[in-house]
């Protein structure tokens, strides 16, 4: 997992502009894919990661996604306090969060893992009920997913949402 964030995160202290980092989703959203692997059982390799992780989601200006990681981080290190220099990475994370503001544009790269599942299926002819029997979900499910992924995306309707993916990179051309 370590493996696809370091690189994510540029090259130094200096944030890029949002937007100039979309060919770097596909490998954060592989990162976030693995993350349910790491638990408290590796709780430094857990929080490392996440800490990598939350820095990707930040250089994206995805501060809603950085602030999930960070819950996720402080949850670790409430079950497993003596973790060295790693506590000291998390608060200097957390400060940095508090200092941040809220952007526009984060909801792409805060999709669920539910959420990812069925974007390859929008770009297909399929209908909800369709899907819905690909994924072993309801109907109701999968539109209700699909609702939840055109609005984090800033789309209205499944084409857009869509192209709004393969823009970002969430999904192939």
């Amino acid at each position: 997992m370590l493996r696809h964030a370091p690189h994510q995160r540029g090259a130094g202290p200096r944030r890029p502009a949002p937007g100039r980092c979309a060919h770097r989703a596909p490998a954060a959203v592989n990162a976030q894919r693995l993350r349910p692997e790491l638990t408290y059982a590796i709780p430094y390799l857990a929080v490392q990661a996440r800490i990598e992780l939350a820095g990707v989601h930040l250089a994206l200006a995805d501060l809603a996604g950085a602030r999930v990681l960070m819950r996720e981080i402080d949850e670790l290190l409430r079950r497993r306090p003596g973790l060295g220099t790693l506590t000291g990475e998390a608060a200097a994370l957390r400060d940095r969060l508090a200092s941040e503001r809220t952007s526009a544009g984060s909801g792409a790269y805060a999709l669920t893992a539910a959420e990812l599942r069925l974007l390859p299926l929008l770009s297909t002819h399929l209908s909800f009920p369709e899907i819905g029997q690909e994924l072993f979900l309801s109907p109701n499910t999968v539109k209700s997913e699909a609702v939840s992924i055109y609005r984090k995306l800033g789309t209205s309707s499944r084409s857009q949402a869509v192209a709004r993916s393969r823009a970002l990179g969430l999904l192939d051309s």
